[in-house]
């Protein structure tokens, strides 16, 4: 068993014993492994995000947070192909790019056979040309979104033009390659698009923003016909 079939079987093993903790010894006898190799595998399991953890003491071991955790995921080559494509088009520009890469690494690290091979083989053909972005201002973004938070931005607009904003965000508008914050502009007292690549600088002022619907704030707009993208559509809760 190479190592990347036994990272993911390790999850496994651990899944199926929880909320029992195993001990490296019972986890190197199963793999056929030495007790090293075990807690190298572990410590990576961690450093990639992995809800693995250590318990000391009697009757302790390693084990796992089944809810945190997906069951088996097996993937046809297509679709690791396609996944590969997606992954490629997320540039770390793109809101949520850290996590995005993290979630790439535990998929590519289950994966095997056939899925395995057309994911590393399409992934060796494609390139692409690294964007300028600011991560401290896309975390920002991400964090008030997150937590319904007021931003405090520095804007400049397709014009040139430079100005501060207090905006309560609303959401995330994605048009031809480029990202645009949806919120409600303090300064403006309207519904604004604040397209991600012009903001100068984003922080947190510490204050709840209220609830906005970004269907009404685009109303009106160039984006009034915005549509949920569908490959999100099955994660949206009913109304």
């Amino acid at each position: 068993m190479n190592r990347t079939a036994r990272l993911y079987a390790l999850v496994e093993e651990l899944r199926a014993a929880a909320p029992r903790p195993l001990t490296v010894a019972v986890l190197a006898k199963r793999f056929e492994v030495s007790t090293r190799t075990v807690q190298r595998d572990l410590q990576t399991l961690m450093e990639t995000g992995v809800p693995v953890r250590s318990l000391s003491g009697r009757g302790g071991g390693w084990s796992i947070d089944p809810d945190m955790t997906l069951p088996p995921i097996h993937l046809t080559a297509d679709e690791a192909s396609a996944l590969t494509a997606a992954l490629a088009a997320a540039d770390t520009s793109n809101p949520y790019a850290g996590a995005v890469r993290t979630a790439a690494q535990k998929i590519v690290a289950s994966m095997s056979g056939p899925a395995s091979a057309a994911a590393q083989g399409l992934a060796a053909r494609i390139v692409t040309l690294p964007s300028r972005g600011d991560s401290a201002i896309r975390t920002a973004v991400e964090q008030a979104l997150a937590h319904s938070s007021v931003l405090r931005l520095s804007y400049t607009d397709a014009a040139g033009h430079e100005s501060n904003r207090v905006v309560e965000p609303a959401g995330l508008l994605t048009a031809d390659g480029r990202w645009y914050l949806i919120a409600w502009c303090r300064t403006r007292r309207a519904g604004r698009g604040f397209r991600l690549d012009r903001i100068a600088a984003a922080a947190p002022t510490g204050e709840k923003a209220q609830p906005h619907d970004l269907t009404e704030l685009l109303l009106g707009s160039a984006a009034a016909g915005a549509v949920q993208p569908p490959a999100l559509a099955s994660l949206t809760p009913p109304p």
